[in-house]
């Protein structure tokens, strides 16, 4: 997959700097339904990558959050799935933490992934066969995950702009105390695979397929795991486009733990 790798990259890199363009200047803000912005950077973005997407795998199918659902991607085995800006909101309050993000699935399994952040020029990817890497500042670095197994000494990832209580009380029953925030999905993922942060749990339905496919295939690739709040993989290019049942991501050791503990907490419904 070099070659859809090297697109990827490079399309994310582009998409990047016009939102970079409109980032500097002042953005319309529409709102796609409650809680849920949108901005001329995100449709820009959206339209350079699908269409140059289609231009070069015509036969593939594309799932993309600025571009109506077409259910023909259901047929076909590879389909792309992309987040033109993930993280809006801080794009809007002009924090630095939102990324482009682009995944391809295989038979409903992430593959390839790219998050790019535009504000940082730091790319994440992975693809099979090639590992996990980050490029910033001319250097670019194998990604990894952190090898702690003791849970105390853990730090999890939390949302920027989405408070949790359920998320609050499963840290205190696994007595993880260290956080880190970020805004995007994909850059709370790039945390854990670079060994920063060691878990992330998101326990609703608010992260859709094209928020996660990307950022899982680099997770995998630097040794992560990631399922849903029951323990189950997430499957790609299903025609329910949410994540119903929400993310667990982690290093990996003490995922089932961590599992368990969240499930335990979303069945007494922690307010």
């Amino acid at each position: 997959m070099e070659r859809e790798l090297e697109v990827a990259k490079r399309l994310a890199r582009e998409a990047g700097a016009r939102i970079l363009e409109l980032y500097r200047g002042d953005a319309k803000v529409e709102w796609k339904g409650a809680d849920d912005p949108v901005t001329a950077a995100d449709r820009a973005a959206n339209e350079h990558i699908v269409n140059e997407l289609r231009r070069q795998f015509p036969a593939d199918g594309i799932l993309a959050e600025e571009t109506p659902d077409d259910t023909d991607r259901l047929t076909k085995s590879r389909v792309w799935m992309i987040d033109p800006m993930d993280g809006t909101k801080q794009f809007i309050e002009r924090i630095g933490e939102f990324s482009v993000m682009i995944g391809l699935a295989v038979e409903g399994e992430p593959q390839l992934g790219v998050v790019y952040q535009p504000t940082a020029d730091r790319l994440y990817y992975a693809a099979p066969g090639i590992g996990a890497f980050v490029e910033e500042q001319w250097t670019t670095k194998r990604l990894r995950v952190a090898p702690i197994t003791d849970l105390t000494k853990m730090t999890i990832a939390l949302s920027r702009s989405h408070h949790s209580p359920t998320v609050d009380r499963v840290c205190e029953l696994l007595d993880v105390s260290a956080k880190i925030r970020s805004g995007s999905v994909g850059l709370k993922f790039g945390l854990i695979a670079d060994g920063q942060a060691h878990l992330y749990i998101q326990p609703g339905s608010r992260t859709n397929q094209w928020d996660t496919c990307g950022p899982e295939a680099v997770l995998r690739a630097a040794g992560g795991v990631i399922t849903d709040t029951t323990g189950e993989p997430l499957r790609y290019n299903a025609p329910e486009i949410r994540n119903l049942r929400g993310i667990v991501a982690s290093n990996g050791p003490r995922h089932a733990e961590i599992v368990a503990a969240t499930a335990s907490v979303m069945r007494k419904k922690v307010p």
